[in-house]
Order: C-alpha cells, then structure tokens, then sequence
C-alpha cells in the first residue's frame, strides 16, 4: 500500500532537487538584498537623494512592466531550466561587472541605475518560469508548501541581508556587496545543470508565441476572481512601496542612522514577515481572505505612519515588524488566490501579470512617492502613503475577494466531444466558427441567460476572441450561441488542454434550463473567397 505523500510545510525539503534549489535561492535572495542596501546607500550622500534613491527600486522593478508577459509566455513556451539557466548566468555577469566598475571608482548614479536596470530584466525573466517548475520537483499535494518554504526564503534573506549588507558597506564600502552578490547566482546555475528535468510530451502543437500572449490577456479579461486579485494588488501596492523607496532616507536624516542601521530597519521588516509567514495559515484558517487583506493594510498603514512621525529607533523597529507582517500577510493572500485562482495551461501567463501588477506598481509608486518627497518632504510623502493604505482597508468593504476565490475546480477536463469531420485542418486554418442552439422554454428564459452569460466569459477564457448569444426571430425559444477561435489549432488546445472541471460546472448549468441535447458545428473560414 502506497503511504500518503506527506503536506508539511518542511516535506518538499525531502527532495534532493528542489533542497539544493531553495539553499541555492536563499543564497541568492541573500546577495539581492545586500545589493539593494549597498545601491541605496551609494546615493544616499547625493544632493537629490530623495528623488535618487526611490530609483533604485524603480530600476529593478521597471524591467517588469516591459518583459512580464513576454516572460510568462516564454515560461509556457520554451524548455524552463534552460531559460533560467541562462537568466541566472545572465544576471551573474551584470552583477560582476557592476562590482568591478565600482571598484574601479566608475559607478555614478546613471551607471548604477542603468545596470540595475539590466539586471532587473533578468529577474523578469525569471520569476514566471521559476514558479512554474516548481509541480516538477515536488508532487502536486506539496506545492502549496513550496510556496510556503520559496516566501520563507525571501523574506528570512530580508530579515538576514540587509544586515550583513549595511554592516560590510560601512566597514568596505558597496564593492563587496556586489561582489558577493554576483558569486550568489552561481549555486542556482550549477544545480540547474545538475537537474534533469523530465521531457514534457504533448500530442498537439505547440501554442505561437503571440497567439499565446494573447490567449493569456483573454484570459484575464474574462475572469472576474483574477481581475479583483489584481485590482486589490494594485490598491496595496501603490502605497505601499513608499515605505522600501523612502527608509534609507528616513533612517539617514531623520534617525541618525548609518548603513548599519538602515540595514538593521530593513532586517526589522523582514523579521515581521518572517513571523507572519509562521501564523499565516491559522489566520487565514480562523479569519479568511478579506478579513486577512483588511488586517494587512492596516498594519502597514499603521507602521508608514509611524515611520513618519516617530524619531525613536525602538519605537520604529517594533512598527516596522508589525509592518513586515502585514506585508506578508497581504501579499501571501493575494498570491495564493492568484495561483489558485488559474489553471495550469495559462498559470505562467497569469502569474507574469500578478508579476506586473506587483513589480511595476512598485517600480512606479517609488518614483511618484520620491518626486512627491522631492517637492514636499519625505515625512509629508508618507502620511500621504499611510491615507490610502487606510482606504485599500477600507474598501474591502466594497470590493472584496470574490466568494469563489481559490475554491474553484481547476483540474482539467476534456468534456467536449470529439468532433466528426470531413477532413482534418491544418493547426494554422483559421478562424473557426463554432455555432450551438438551445431550445429554452419561456418560464426557464432569464436564468438560461444569466448561466449562458457565464458560459461566454468560460468560452473566452479558454479560447473564443468572440463570443456572442442570438436569440431567433422565426422559431419559438431557440437560441444560438457563436464564438469565434483563432485558428483550428487553438480550437483543440480548447478542447483537449485549457477545459477545467469549472467549465464543465457552467456548461451543466446551461444545460438544467436547455430542452434536448445541444449540438455544435463547426466552420472554417474559407480563404481567398471571391
């Protein structure tokens, strides 16, 4: 008898790959976190400091905002430890020779912030297809827990890094930092080569890259849960990332501090992060998604308040514990709804997106919220921050998670039957009609429309670029349904690989209010018709 595959949170660990895979990544979280601290403090003697070191995190972030989801096609696309072979080496060499450069005495603002930028395109790149491997190291009922040890990982590097970092700058100066920083990719690469991911057969075509793109915004277009998860996303985030733009600036000017103790402020968050990701799933288990969200926001609105107006370094560590908390707490939420609110075939797509959404409201909430320190000052910039994170608080009330949030059947389903066809297509034939008709009888008329509405958003999520229900006008309760796919290809990547258990649900809804059985025909747009 088979013994249960064991769901704790230490039980990934027991795999030999994905072990070395997260020392390698802590490793590497580590050096990302010195090298945060050592590019900051480099500016923070500059005469335009407040505007200057804000850009920091915008230059790593932006990168996102151009290559999230191109990068998440890829991840879907082409072979993932490849691609993160490359990246990682990729980002190996940017750090190296940002570390030589600044040796040299060569690295002003423009150079820092140029190769910063660079680096953070590889990191784009990254973060898709290092999620999406994560099913091939572990078994499937362990993946929740690999998220749980992948944001263990970062946030103890925060907790961690920062500290090392603010300690060797101020004995060494930014150089070290990076040094270390670049020698800490290596690990990741060399296990990489050492694994040998399993060959992935598939009986079908492969997606094009840009038929794949625009699949993935279909997508999200379509489906109400994600589009609230990003929305939610957004309205923490942009507050939010004052706090990491402008705690250099608060600790040098405000506190006293040197590097050290702006590394041990940082190390304060991460500490608070940490703590929250050990209680995480008993708060959620005891309080729920919105309840979480509401708490989160908050916390950190609390701990940007505090930040601004209190000058005791005690008193500001202990908030931003409670303010690492919150943020871990917040964006573990909206990161697990986010996974489990997308399918396999398209998760890599829609998690570049939460990716976009989470980076690039960073990248673009930094440098808002330094030009508003700029002109105003930093204390005013983060009173401001503090507001709305009070108003993301409150607006759960509003817009909360919806109710179907994680809980939805997303394995996948081949339901649809097989076509009969007068002869194959080629995958590229295109586009392709398919037509269904329902005979409704009139009492079932309003809730056969309201489930036939949440058919179409099912179609266009898995495929259908035009969705449209007709109703006739010369027979009595027969509808039409229509929808447009692409190409002949997509179509059968509809059927046979993007249908879930949740589609089937919706479509047996539409079939409680239906009289016989509907039946759908197919047609290929003729080419060259005259």
């Amino acid at each position: 008898m088979t013994s249960p595959v064991s769901t704790s949170t230490w039980a990934p660990l027991q795999s030999p790959v994905f072990r070395a895979l997260w020392i390698a990544q802590f490793v590497s979280n580590l050096g990302t976190w010195m090298q945060t601290v050592g590019a900051q403090w480099m500016l923070v003697d500059d005469p335009a400091a407040a505007v200057l070191v804000p850009l920091v995190q915008t230059a790593t972030t932006l990168p996102v905002m151009l290559l999230a989801l191109p990068s998440g096609v890829l991840a879907d696309l082409v072979d993932r430890r490849r691609l993160l072979i490359a990246t990682q080496g990729a980002m190996a060499a940017g750090v190296g020779l940002l570390a030589t450069l600044t040796g040299s005495g060569l690295t002003t603002p423009t150079v820092l912030l140029t190769l910063l930028f660079v680096i953070g395109c590889g990191q784009a790149l990254t973060a898709p297809a290092w999620q999406a491997i994560q099913p091939d190291l572990v078994p499937s009922d362990q993946i929740p827990a690999a998220a749980a040890l992948g944001s263990m990982s970062m946030n103890g590097a925060r907790a961690i890094g920062p500290a090392i970092a603010g300690a060797l700058v101020s004995l060494t100066g930014p150089t070290i930092v990076f040094a270390l920083n670049a020698v800490s990719f290596v690990g990741i690469v060399l296990v990489l080569m050492w694994w040998r991911r399993p060959p992935v057969r598939s009986d079908y075509p492969p997606e094009r890259a840009l038929a794949a793109l625009s699949a993935g915004g279909r997508y999200i277009r379509s489906s109400p849960i994600v589009r609230r998860i990003l929305l939610r996303t957004v309205l923490f985030i942009a507050p939010g990332s004052a706090v990491w733009g402008l705690l250099p600036v608060i600790a040098r000017d405000q506190l006293g501090l040197g590097s050290a103790g702006y590394g041990a402020l940082l190390g304060a968050l991460g500490v608070g992060a940490v703590l929250g990701a050990f209680a995480l799933s008993r708060l959620r288990a005891r309080f729920g998604q919105n309840k979480l969200l509401i708490a989160g926001a908050a916390g950190f609105g609390m701990a940007t308040a505090v930040l601004a107006l209190v000058h005791n370094v005690a008193v500001v560590a202990a908030a931003l514990v409670i303010g690492g908390a919150a943020w871990l707490l917040t964006l573990s939420t909206l990161n697990a709804s986010m996974q489990l609110s997308l399918p396999s075939w398209v998760r890599a797509r829609g998690l570049s997106v939460y990716q976009l959404i989470f980076m690039g409201g960073q990248a673009v909430g930094s440098l808002l919220w330094g030009l508003l320190a700029g002109g105003t000052s930093s204390v005013t910039s983060l009173l401001v921050s503090a507001a709305l994170l009070i108003f993301c608080a409150l607006s759960l009330w509003w817009w909360p998670l919806h109710a179907g949030t994680g809980t939805l059947d997303l394995t996948p389903s081949s339901h649809w039957p097989e076509p009969t066809l007068l002869f194959e297509p080629e995958p590229l034939d295109g586009p392709v009609l398919v037509i269904t008709a329902y005979r409704v009888l009139p009492e079932n008329e309003e809730p056969f429309m309201a489930a036939m509405a949440r058919l179409g958003r099912s179609r266009q999520r898995t495929g259908a670029s035009m969705w449209q229900l007709f109703r006739s006008i010369e027979q009595e309760s027969t509808f039409v349904e229509t929808f447009i796919v692409r190409s002949w290809g997509e179509h059968m990547h509809q059927h046979y690989t993007r249908l879930t258990g949740q589609d089937q649900l919706i479509e047996q809804d539409v079939e409680r209010y239906t009289e016989g059985d509907a039946v759908a025909e197919h047609y290929l747009a003729v080419r060259d018709a005259r």
